[in-house]
């Protein structure tokens, strides 16, 4: 469904670092900083961008919005929400677990990067 989603940075590097490492722990290589400043993560035709605002404002994250990511395993998912911890990003909502949903059980896992952008991490667990 989705090609592509974009966030907006007010600090690439520090970005840099942070996305580097929890895209590495869902086996994503990391992005070089292209010449336009930006980062672009992606596998399988689909791309994560990190961006500062085209329009010269200050980045700031969408109320109410998340990204959620798919894991392939809990173990990814745990090692996802480390990496992000370790790297500038903050934990939130409840430690990394097993949540009942309506699609039922889920293993969830959520950070807000270093501009505060929430990003949720998440695979089916057997019921």
């Amino acid at each position: 469904m989705f090609t592509h989603i974009v966030v907006g940075s007010n600090d690439i590097a520090r970005s840099k670092k942070f996305y580097d490492a929890i895209f590495e722990a869902m086996d994503i290589p990391p992005s070089e900083i292209h010449p336009n400043g930006r980062l672009v993560y992606a596998k399988q035709g689909q791309r994560f961008v990190v961006t500062k605002p085209l329009d010269g404002k200050p980045a700031t994250p969408a109320n109410g919005g998340t990204i959620g990511l798919e894991a392939a395993s809990p173990a990814m998912a745990d090692a996802w929400h480390k990496a992000g911890v370790a790297n500038g990003g903050q934990a939130v909502e409840n430690p990394p677990g097993v949540r009942q949903t309506g699609v039922g059980p889920l293993y969830l896992a959520y950070l807000r990067d270093p501009d505060g952008n929430k990003l949720c991490i998440g695979c089916k667990v057997p019921a």
